[in-house]
């Protein structure tokens, strides 16, 4: 089992409301890029808050980039009191994002999202204009640089050739 089929199965398994965004989406909609973290959009919900908790635990998630031993109350008290989080599990790193620039919360961007089947679950990414979208409002250097592949992606698409 790869680090990304555990990180994903443990949120699937716990029923976790969550968009994949970032370059995990990116290649799930044929992006050659690869990527070493799983961004996600979640609901705020205290229920979600309270799975996201539950499923992730056993892969003891700790702030990626803190010091060792730097005290970390992994709840969903710390989950509603801050927004994003970028965190370093057993099973690879995860960002969890409250919001994103040029898309908003999960609920903006569910209606933007899409169902897709990975490793035997249903997963939701962020469909492909909106994914454009917000790598573009991100504007950092690697996002523009896997626009102009989407941007290629997409006009296939709407070509009919994929």
């Amino acid at each position: 089992m790869t680090w990304l089929e555990r990180l994903l199965g443990a949120l699937a398994d716990a029923g976790v409301e969550y968009i994949l965004v970032g370059g995990m989406a990116a290649r799930a909609h044929g992006s050659a890029r690869l990527t070493q973290d799983v961004d996600i959009s979640y609901a705020r919900s205290d229920a979600n808050l309270a799975r996201i908790v539950a499923a992730l635990a056993p892969l003891e998630p700790y702030l990626r980039g803190a010091p060792p031993g730097l005290p970390f109350d992994w709840s969903a008290g710390t989950l509603r009191h801050g927004l994003n989080f970028t965190l370093t599990t057993t099973s690879g790193d995860i960002d969890l994002l409250g919001e994103i620039v040029g898309g908003g919360r999960y609920e903006d961007l569910l209606p933007h999202s899409t169902v897709v089947p990975v490793f035997g679950h249903e997963i939701r990414i962020l469909d492909l204009p909106w994914l454009i979208r917000v790598k573009r409002a991100a504007g950092r250097p690697k996002d523009l640089e896997v626009v102009a592949e989407l941007e290629v992606l997409r006009e296939e698409i709407e070509r009919g050739g994929a």
